[in-house]
């Protein structure tokens, strides 16, 4: 399987701004932080090599002594075989039957502990070995630690979010490297009715040492740093973030950056905390822990799934960094910058935004698990492809027992287009939009609300009603309504979104735009397209391009066109 951050030498140079700035976000909340009791987690897997696609592992009895072959995620390469277990669970994505779900970003860390000989699991198997075996947040930690420290960790720094229907984790790990076959880690529950996240940088600093029901971590975190001379302090004073991928100006403006914009829109007190994410300059220094940011904070109100799903689609409008208000944006502000992240102007650095919304997003979802229903009905995986601002999330049960065709493994690939694929669909809608963003997002965006609000009501009345009523009684009746609605749903979304992209087309080609009334474009009395609007360009744009070339475009004399 491809996964979709940097290559494993590059995540080994993660220290730079533009190492940083491609891989992935997640949000978690707790069932007390959400308006229905539920328990979320969010993950937009972002790569401009990534496809989007849903992962399936159905459930399965597997004979004595069968194998698994391990393969590292990000490459494909074959890293060694485990032992098989004798069951292992139904994986829709990453979340499982039981509501387990996990994502991950990575953060790279210390150089020296990215490779590790001879280690058979890399994350990426982690996390689907691990759903797999699983069946809540506890016991999928205790993997983590079991695999690790029996096969041996071949990966770099990674955070992990792990959720059930009743609690929220998060996970910090690094290898070993040479020295030791293993990982060291710290795993922190998440009070209950707050919110956490956490985007390509480590956030656990210190942690309770004697508080097993909210705090679980390798029993060698701590004596390996010094065995290491990273740290000799005292135990009290450890901090995981500090020690084993140490703050910079990239882990602040790229990553905590896109933590604090989710935190400032749920919580008013976040203001205090500006500075610290935009990684300034104190007393001529960078001073990044100074001031820094809390793990989790508590929203001023409770979200809902839908504000969950909105969380994810963020330009950090109204702050500081806001994308639409620098010249970068373009006339029809784009809040994306094609890459590379950093630059330099008369040998001057400057960096562009790293946004939670990005281009090259190649899966998103949100995970919802809510305890007062049966697990394979309690679990949805809200799943999306491409650019969370121009998607849409369908509702996918995690007792659900196959994929929808449009979203299946194989289904075209990066390299070749598919008509049928739900990531060409949503990827010819974004791409198209990046032309004349200002213009065709005000068309794109009321039918995702729409689609996203009316697959809410479904799921939350007629669908978990009669699901929990036939599962009483008939559970594989229940998972057959499960499949089938979500089949359906998800089927139907791609269509409608390769509708939205002809009319998208029509509308906006050539430059132009065509007019309408009564939701019909105009004609004239002989059934031809009336003259379309051309809006032009804003004055400020105008302005840029006479500041730069007016001397060459100036209007000498009367002009006929």
């Amino acid at each position: 399987m491809k996964k979709f951050l940097l290559s494993f030498t590059l995540l080994l140079l993660v220290a730079g701004f533009a190492h940083q700035s491609l891989a992935c976000t997640n949000f978690i909340i707790t069932k007390g932080a959400s308006t229905d009791g539920s328990v979320m987690i969010t993950y937009s897997a972002d790569s401009h090599t990534l496809y989007g696609e849903l992962y399936f592992w159905p459930s399965k009895n597997w004979p004595a002594n069968a194998m698994l072959d391990v393969t590292e995620w990000d490459t494909g390469k074959p890293l060694g075989k485990i032992p098989q277990v004798a069951h292992t669970y139904q994986v829709i994505g990453n979340m499982n039957e039981h509501q387990l779900a996990i994502g991950e970003t990575t953060f790279g860390g210390r150089e020296e502990l990215g490779s590790q000989p001879g280690a058979i699991v890399d994350y990426g198997s982690l996390i689907y070995i691990t759903l797999q075996r699983a069946k809540n947040a506890r016991e999928a930690i205790r993997t983590f630690g079991e695999l690790t420290s029996k096969y041996g960790y071949a990966s770099s720094g990674e955070s992990f979010s792990i959720s059930d229907p009743n609690e929220a984790w998060i996970l910090e790990m690094i290898g070993k490297g040479k020295e030791e076959k293993g990982a060291v880690w710290v795993a922190m529950r998440i009070p209950d009715g707050y919110i956490s996240g956490h985007a390509n940088h480590p956030r656990i600093t210190q942690f309770p040492i004697n508080d097993p029901e909210n705090c679980i971590y390798a029993p060698d975190v701590i004596s390996f740093a010094r065995k290491m001379k990273y740290f000799n302090g005292e135990d009290k004073e450890f901090s995981f973030s500090d020690t084993y991928a140490p703050l910079d100006f990239s882990g602040a403006r790229a990553c905590e950056a896109r933590v604090w914009a989710m935190f400032n829109r749920v919580n008013s007190n976040m203001g205090q905390y500006q500075n610290y994410a935009m990684g300034h300059i104190i007393k001529g220094k960078y001073d990044y822990p100074t001031n820094r940011m809390p793990l989790w904070v508590k929203p001023d109100k409770k979200v809902s799934v839908h504000d969950v799903m909105n969380l994810m689609r963020d330009h950090y409008e109204g702050t500081k960094m806001d994308m639409n208000n620098d010249l970068g944006a373009g006339p029809f502000a784009a809040p994306y910058r094609w890459r590379p992240m950093s630059f330099k102007v008369d040998s001057v650095s400057y960096v562009h935004e790293r946004a939670t919304s990005t281009q090259q997003t190649g899966f998103v979802f949100v995970a919802q698990s809510r305890n007062w229903l049966p697990d394979p009905i309690g679990g949805i995986f809200w799943f999306g492809v491409d650019d969370t601002y121009t998607m849409c999330y369908s509702p996918l049960y995690c007792g659900m027992n196959r994929v929808p065709d449009a979203f299946k493994v194989g289904n075209g690939d990066l390299l070749h287009y598919s008509p049928t694929s739900a990531f060409w669909a949503f990827s010819m809608v974004s791409n198209w939009a990046y032309t004349k963003y200002s213009y065709m997002i005000k068309d794109i965006q009321p039918v995702q609300q729409e689609l996203e609000k009316k697959y809410i009501e479904q799921t939350t009345g007629s669908i978990d009603k009669k699901a929990a009523e036939l599962y009483k009684t008939d559970k594989q009746a229940a998972i057959k309504y499960i499949t089938n609605y979500s089949v359906t749903t998800a089927q139907a979304t791609v269509k409608r979104w390769q509708e939205l992209f002809q009319y998208l087309l029509v509308k906006y080609i050539d430059g132009n735009i065509k007019k309408e009334k009564d939701g019909k474009f105009e004609t004239n009395p002989y059934g031809q397209p009336v003259m379309p609007s051309q809006p032009g360009y804003p004055d400020w744009w105008l302005k840029e391009i006479v500041k730069q070339h007016g001397e060459v475009i100036k209007q000498v004399g009367p002009s006929s066109h």
